[in-house]
């Protein structure tokens, strides 16, 4: 093998990035007394210039370096005589000869930044017309109120149970909110994508691998904003229980698949119940014309996430409260408590206690479908209070055909 001197490779990668954003600004320098004043050259040169000064002098002579070429690239821009002077290329110049420094300690990293630069001064035109042309302002503001809860408000918020019974724990709620707005925000996105039709039941099936309870009330909340996108949010809900299913099967594999197979006959039932009450409604949606909704609309509603915080709120505190009250009455009742906030937790806990050896595989198939009758009733009062009477009566019956499925896998073939 050849043995590379590291200074070599510092300077062939500072080469490299010169060039590479070099030509891309070439290619926009244009002609005339109004062309750029950096070109392939420059940059080139600023970025060898960057290297070489941190060889010699460290940072400190990398900072003079920078320093003067930052003073070059604003002599240029003064001097340069166009309705429209941005500063990209200045600032292009100033970025090459950092990461030319950069190249001396951590060339590989430098050169990523200086293909994501080039990646980015190159979709120039994409970039502005998503921006002045595709986004609207009720997006941008979702965007920044989406951005404002995951990236102010989350942080600030305790991470330790709280309140009556120590129930709450108010960074766990405030994720779940963010994820019910993210979930309307993906449904958004999948409409401007693929339109109204199409898109809600993708995003919704999606989601709901996710979570499908935050999934429905995420559609319940478009489907009330929006009538016109009754059809569509209903597919979206209805397919998110698949999800449910599917999740509960790789949970239950990847912690005792002695109660998988226990539960193998129910969950397919569930699962085939699921599979074609969604298939119905994609099917009418497929069909129904969805030409006339608006979707430059709102992307999700903070209110509706907000309420969907305050029921999960209230469950944890109902849930906790029983757990007070019922003490180690059963494993049953536990199970149903858990269940009202999520299916998974419950299998988890219940597969668990047969891994211990404290119940048969057998006897953990019971708990589990009653932790998932009792997450089907959260989803139902979540349907009502969210989506209305319209998306109430299309969803609840696919939640009650698929509960039904299951118990009647259950009887038909115990475990």
């Amino acid at each position: 093998m050849f043995n590379i001197d590291p200074m070599i490779l510092s300077l062939a990668v500072a080469l490299g990035i010169g060039l590479l954003i070099g030509i891309e600004r070439e290619r926009r320098k244009g002609t005339g007394p109004e062309r750029a004043a950096a070109g392939l050259r420059t940059f080139t040169l600023a970025s060898l210039t960057g290297a070489v000064s941190f060889i010699t002098g460290g940072a400190v002579l990398l900072a003079v370096a920078t320093a003067g070429i930052f003073a070059l690239a604003a002599l240029g821009y003064w001097r340069r005589v166009t309705e429209d002077p941005g500063l990209t290329t200045e600032i292009a110049l100033v970025s090459a000869t950092l990461l030319g420094g950069f190249a001396v300690t951590r060339p590989g990293l430098a050169a990523g930044i200086a293909v994501a630069i080039v990646i980015l001064l190159n979709a120039r035109q994409a970039l502005h017309r998503f921006a002045r042309s595709v986004l609207t302002e009720n997006e941008i503001r979702d965007g920044l109120t989406l951005a404002a809860a995951t990236l102010i408000v989350l942080p600030i918020l305790p991470n330790q149970q709280m309140g009556p019974f120590s129930a709450l724990n108010p960074h766990a709620i405030w994720i779940i909110v963010i994820l019910v707005m993210a979930i309307g925000a993906l449904g958004h996105i999948a409409i401007r994508l693929a339109s109204a039709r199409l898109g809600l039941p993708i995003s919704g099936l999606a989601s709901g691998f996710i979570s499908s309870t935050a999934t429905i009330g995420a559609m319940g909340a478009r489907a009330s904003a929006e009538p016109e996108l009754l059809l569509p949010a209903v597919a979206g809900a209805v397919l998110s229980s698949i999800g449910t299913i599917v999740q509960l099967a790789a949970v239950l594999a990847a912690t005792n698949a002695q109660v998988l197979r226990a539960l193998a006959i129910p969950l397919a039932f569930a699962g085939a119940s699921a599979d074609f009450y969604g298939v119905i409604f994609a099917f009418l949606v497929w069909r129904q014309n969805s030409g006339s909704v608006d979707e430059h609309g709102q992307a999700f509603s903070p209110w509706a996430a907000a309420v969907f915080g305050a029921m999960l709120t209230a469950v944890l505190l109902a849930s906790r409260a029983m757990n007070e009250w019922l003490g180690a009455s059963g494993i049953v009742a536990t199970a149903a408590v858990a269940g009202l906030l999520s299916v998974d937790p419950a299998a988890i806990s219940v597969a668990a206690l047969a891994n211990a050896g404290k119940i048969t595989a057998s006897g953990a198939a019971f708990p589990i479908l009653i932790a998932l009758t009792a997450n089907t009733i959260t989803k139902a009062v979540l349907t009502i209070t969210t989506g209305g009477p319209s998306f109430a009566l299309r969803v609840l019956p696919g939640l009650a055909l698929l509960v039904a499925a299951a118990w009647s896998g259950w009887w038909l073939w115990p475990p």
